[in-house]
């Protein structure tokens, strides 16, 4: 069988992010648009394509000045980068699950990643359709990125740590025959 296409459902979906805030708690978000595509064959998931496109503009944390800081060109300046892209390049078992090993790029620079992907579940839902669910996470330096800019505290350490997690939840719709 080859790799189909399937549409991710971006309602049961989710892009989000957390990281060290004084060095004592952690700061969460997610990234309200993006899109992404997903060919897949279940019987031979090492075959399997993707890649996404994040709208930087649709950060969301919660609170909009913080919001609004890190749309500037302190963080990820999306006047002049308003996309992230992520795109596979190989993918290998390990165990139950899967790295995708692929080139994210963010404010212009493009480093290799490696997502840690477990297949939740797969089935029909009550209209027919055949959906499949993953969960996937990684580390990432945010410095890797030209995300460079922090503040010393009078205590020590610094206001923004520099791993950054990311975690994504897919809901995915295979295509009709």
């Amino acid at each position: 069988m080859a790799a189909t296409s399937w549409t991710i459902d971006t309602t049961h979906s989710a892009v989000s992010f957390k990281v060290r805030h004084m060095m004592i708690s952690k700061v969460r978000g997610t990234f309200g648009t993006w899109q992404a595509s997903l060919a897949y064959d279940p019987s031979s998931p090492t075959t399997a394509r993707i890649s996404a496109s994040l709208d930087t503009t649709s950060i969301q944390t919660g609170v909009a000045d913080r919001d609004a800081h890190l749309r500037s060109a302190d963080f990820f300046n999306v006047e002049e980068f308003p996309k992230m892209t992520f795109e596979s390049q190989s993918i290998e078992p390990k165990g139950d699950d899967l790295l995708v090993h692929g080139d994210l790029t963010i404010r212009g620079a493009t480093r290799p990643v490696t997502l840690k992907v477990e297949r939740t579940g797969e089935g029909k839902d009550p209209w027919g359709n055949h959906r499949a669910a993953f969960a996937a996470h990684t580390r990432l330096s945010r410095k890797d990125f030209g995300l460079t800019y922090n503040a010393a505290l009078e205590a020590g350490g610094v206001l923004v740590g520099d791993e950054v997690e990311i975690e994504i939840e897919i809901e995915a719709i295979r295509a009709p025959a």
